[in-house]
């Protein structure tokens, strides 16, 4: 039995004797199937054909699958008063990964914003320990290998500690999470936000999307759900969810600037 992995999500399912049928995360209209049609791959396929990139971003330790696999997205280390956390999840786990993140205290738990991310989420808590995966309730039938190490959190807000909060932002799937940190990495505090919302090129704004690689904008009702969510929380800088995507100082004001100019666009 093999828990296959989907090459254009990089998503990993249940154990099985063979693929199955299609990805459903890929053929969900926010997603696309490989233009080749469906393809997958095992764990130990991606560890023999690939490496890890593993380095810091903006101050931030972390690792993602080489650029061309699936989704570019990035997993970040982040030592907080709740713990060392892995905030996203990557595809594949290789021994120099692991090594990296023992070196800097470990894993305490897993937190993944949405369900293109979850990927190889159960996977990377067995290599770390066994280590608890978060998610949020909402996003429940995407979790396409279970495991008893995922809890699912409820409601808009889940605090961690007094510096770490959990916030239902929404919009690109109901459970899309971001995670505020008051005090770190550095002063002023941050906010990751994986891709809702999702800091843009210019690396001065933040865009609200449904549907990012089919280009399908964002509900204004659910964009004005997420400024209410995200009011009251100060931040200096905003991690993205891939390398370099980040708002490094004023990113509170360009996040605001952001929610006036999406909705004025929009007519609401």
């Amino acid at each position: 039995m093999t828990p296959f992995i989907c090459i254009t999500c990089g998503t990993q399912y249940e154990p099985s004797d063979a693929p199955p049928d299609e990805c459903p995360v890929c053929v969900d209209e926010r997603q696309y199937v490989n233009w080749d049609g469906q393809q997958w791959a095992t764990h130990a396929e991606l560890q023999a054909q690939n490496k890890l990139r593993i380095e810091e971003d903006n101050g931030v330790f972390a690792l993602s699958m080489p650029a061309g696999f699936a989704i570019p997205q990035r997993a970040m280390h982040l030592p907080t008063d709740a713990g060392n956390i892995l905030f996203e999840c990557v595809s594949m786990v290789n021994d120099e990964a692991v090594r990296a993140l023992h070196a800097r205290g470990g894993v305490g738990r897993i937190i993944i914003s949405h369900p293109h991310f979850y990927t190889s989420m159960v996977e990377w808590s067995e290599a770390l320990g066994g280590v608890p995966i978060l998610l949020n309730a909402a996003d429940r039938k995407w979790v396409k290998r279970s495991s008893p190490r995922i809890e699912f959190w409820e409601g808009d807000h889940h605090v961690l500690s007094p510096d770490v909060t959990l916030i239902r932002t929404g919009g690109h799937f109901p459970g899309c999470t971001a995670l505020h940190w008051k005090n770190g990495p550095r002063p002023g505090g941050t906010l990751f936000a994986g891709d809702t919302p999702q800091v843009v090129f210019d690396r001065r704004h933040v865009t609200f999307m449904y549907s990012y690689p089919n280009y399908m904008p964002m509900k204004p009702s659910d964009v004005r759900a997420m400024r209410e969510r995200l009011a009251g929380f100060e931040f200096e800088d905003v991690y993205g969810y891939t390398w370099g995507r980040n708002i490094i100082g004023g990113a509170r004001a360009a996040v605001d600037a952001s929610f006036d100019r999406y909705l004025a666009d929009m007519g609401s």
